[in-house]
Formats: structure tokens, sequence, C-alpha cells
């Protein structure tokens, strides 16, 4: 692609947006202020992602002159040359091939799996009103925030930019705070059985493993 059709393809910045938005709002079906305050964050991050990559790349523009110094004759605004991870390394394969984007699709591919299930599962719950604990609640506690956490991250593997590398850990601390928010609610709502469930079950990851919650008697998981 050459640096004169790389960029400014605005079209495509609102088609890739609404396609990974939409997806994600049909795996998380947003109910409440919390759930929409989840996929507007987001989707702010996919809106600055996209915003870069295809209409007017920032990052690469404030780059320009130190990449150039490293890598004489680079076309710089080629799209190749957006993915940083490989120019910045200087990996010549193809950019779609190379280790970098087979890691971020594989997170990506992840996160939207880790949050389909997740739906499933909550979903039920609380159609039940019961404590979400099979299915991804069986290993952590916060599948659906891990999920977006995973996407983003597979998207700055494969094309970091400085508005979403700052946006990363701003929205990580977001969905930490929602998830202990959520948590507050669910030990007024459930008591000690979601203590005893949280006592056993890591947030978001675990340095060691532990025993799946076994619901108690007159506890009423969810099948996943």
């Amino acid at each position: 692609m050459t640096s004169e059709s790389a960029y400014g393809l605005w079209s495509l910045v609102l088609i890739n947006s609404l396609v990974f938005i939409i997806f994600a709002f049909s795996f998380t079906r947003p109910r409440t202020a919390r759930d929409w305050r989840s996929l507007g964050a987001f989707a702010a991050f996919i809106v600055a992602l996209f915003t870069e990559m295809y209409g007017f790349p920032l990052t690469v523009y404030l780059l320009s002159g130190w990449l150039l110094s490293r890598h004489p004759g680079l076309d710089v605004f080629s799209h190749e040359a957006g993915h940083l991870w490989p120019t910045l390394l200087g990996i010549k394969a193809h950019s779609h091939f190379d280790l970098f984007h087979l890691l971020s699709s594989a997170l990506i591919v992840g996160g939207f799996a880790l949050l389909a299930s997740a739906w499933r599962v909550l979903h039920e719950a609380q159609r039940t009103h019961a404590l979400a604990m099979t299915g991804p609640y069986a290993r952590i506690r916060h599948p659906q925030y891990a999920g977006f956490i995973l996407i983003m991250l597979g998207f700055l593997v494969q094309w970091p930019t400085l508005p979403t590398l700052l946006m990363f850990p701003v929205l990580v601390r977001m969905y930490v705070r929602l998830a202990q928010t959520e948590e507050r609610t669910m030990r007024q709502e459930f008591g000690e059985a979601y203590g005893r469930y949280a006592a056993v079950t890591p947030g978001f990851l675990s340095a060691r493993r532990r025993q799946p919650h076994a619901p108690e008697e007159g506890e009423k998981p969810v099948a996943p």
C-alpha cells in the first residue's frame, strides 16, 4: 500500500469502528449504567485506534523523523510502516503474518470468545437471580472486563499508538474500579455465598492455581 492511499480512509475508520463496537455490544448486551460505561470506554479506545490506523497517523507523524534516522529510505507513511513493532525491530516479513500479528489475533479472538461465554452465563444468572459461578466465572470473577482488556492488549500488539498506549492503563484502572463496585453490589445481594466464591476465585488472573468454587447447598449455580 502506498503512502498516498494508506491514510485518510475515513470510511474504513467508520466501518471498522462500528464492526468491533457492535461485536462487543452483541457479546455484552449492556443493561446497567456500569455496563454502558464499560462498553463506552472500549468504544473510545477502538475509535482512537482506527482513526490512527486508517485516518490520520498522529503517532507515525510525530515519530517520522526518528524513524527515518533509524531506517533511511523507509516509506514512513505506508500502512506497513504503521505496524510499529516490526518497523522498529526491522522485521521484513509481511506485517499481517509476522509473530506480532498472530499474537494480536490470538488475543483479540480470545477476548471476544471470553466476552461471549461470560455473557451467556451472566444473562442466565440475571434472569434467574442467581450467582454466576460457572463457565469462565468458575476461573475468574470478572471475565467480561478481562475480555475487554485482552482485546485492547491485542490491538496494542498489532498497532501501538500514543493515544491508545496512554488510554490503556487508564481503562484498565477503570475496569478494576468497576469490578470493585460490582463486587460490593454482589456482596450485598448474595452475602456469604459471594464471599465463599470470591475467596477461591481470582478477580482477573491468578499466580497460582485455585480449586474452582463448588456451590454449597442452597446456592443456585448457572450452567455455562
